[in-house]
């Protein structure tokens, strides 16, 4: 059983929506660090995906950080690494810049994409929006 919940959806690929839901179950505290994460053989059996992009989804968290492999244990959700303020806003530079692009190209102002960022980021956290 794949501990995520994900709704595919057209425009995006496979690989990143699977990456982005795992993320997101991590930073929401749906998977905690050491928990199992499944393997590429019931990652592609339950997502019906091909083993190559199962095997490309869990190499990219390996890598990222967020599952690490323990021999004779397996993928399991790793502990969060301390990083600096500055590097961990480096690892959101493009996503950030991908943010402002489209609010200005949607004509909102920053006050509206704060009152976004802000209601999402609750919402992830499990509080209320105020």
């Amino acid at each position: 059983m794949i501990p995520f919940r994900l709704t595919f959806e057209p425009g995006t690929s496979i690989y990143e929506q699977v990456v982005y839901a795992a993320k997101r179950a991590v930073v929401s505290g749906q998977m905690r660090p050491g928990d199992a994460f499944p393997s590429v053989r019931a990652l592609s059996r339950e997502l019906k995906i091909n083993p190559n992009t199962a095997h490309k989804i869990i190499m990219q968290l390996v890598d990222e950080g967020v599952l690490e492999v323990r021999p004779g244990i397996g993928t399991v959700i790793a502990e969060p690494t301390a990083a600096t303020a500055f590097e961990r806003g480096n690892l959101l530079k493009k996503e950030l810049e991908q943010l402002v692009v489209e609010a200005k190209q949607l004509g909102l102002s920053l006050d509206e994409v704060e009152a976004a960022l802000t209601l999402h980021w609750k919402r992830l956290d499990g509080r209320k929006a105020n």
